[in-house]
């Protein structure tokens, strides 16, 4: 019989997956910053976060992201994440900062069964039907569409025909014109990278452009989920 720590540990686990699964759900959009442009990282940020963004994600190849997860991972409102993770390793260090999920460009059941076994999500990238229910078999609750395929709405409507339990999360080829169609083909939310950090406007500092586009999305969002 387990002991009551034993016990205690197995809720806690459970409790950050599923409050991130949920956070997901509700929220249904995330902001992915990579840039190299260290200076603005959290300025850059900062804008999406005001303009309405809670799912917010560092990828690990911008310059000083552990150090901004651990400066935004303090923000209860927020679910902070890290992208572009490659190896054990990075997902190690991307954990320690405080991120809650792992987003990564490939499928890799190490890193999955590394995330479930530390209370973490983990969505790995997958480009084919056959490679996202590879990802699913292996334990991701959520599979990050990529890269984009040219129809990426309905791409998404024909693949969840067949495999309706699939969360898919598109990334690359999501824009403000056609993220409430992504949703309306079935995708469990949508991720802004460079149409909402347009990389001129983030290596200048224009932060309040940054901040409009991402009231926008997330208003956009919204619209074609309620």
């Amino acid at each position: 019989m387990p002991s009551p720590s034993a016990c205690r540990y197995a809720v806690a686990v459970a409790t950050n997956i599923e409050s991130v699964l949920e956070r997901l759900a509700r929220e249904r959009c995330s902001a992915i910053l990579r840039t190299p442009h260290a200076e603005h990282v959290a300025g850059a940020m900062r804008a999406a976060v005001e303009g309405g963004f809670r799912v917010v994600e560092f990828t690990l190849n911008t310059p000083g992201a552990l150090e901004r997860i651990a400066e935004f991972a303090h923000e209860s409102e927020l679910c902070v994440g890290a992208g572009t993770v490659l190896d054990l390793e990075s997902a190690v260090a991307a954990r320690k900062a405080g991120a809650r999920f792992l987003v990564s460009p490939h499928t890799d059941p190490a890193l999955i069964e590394y995330a479930r076994r530390h209370d973490l999500v983990f969505i790995p990238g997958a480009a084919t039907p056959t490679e996202m229910l590879a990802a699913h078999a292996a334990g991701a609750p959520v599979v990050k569409l990529f890269p984009g395929p040219a129809d990426g709405p309905a791409w998404v409507r024909t693949v969840l025909g067949p495999l309706p339990f699939l969360k898919i999360w598109p990334t690359s080829g999501v824009t403000l014109a056609n993220a409430a169609e992504f949703l309306r083909a079935g995708a469990f939310g949508v991720a802004f990278v460079n149409c909402l950090f347009e990389p001129e406007d983030v290596r200048a500092g224009r932060f309040e452009l940054v901040r409009e586009r991402a009231r926008r999305m997330v208003e956009a969002v919204r619209e074609a989920t309620t």
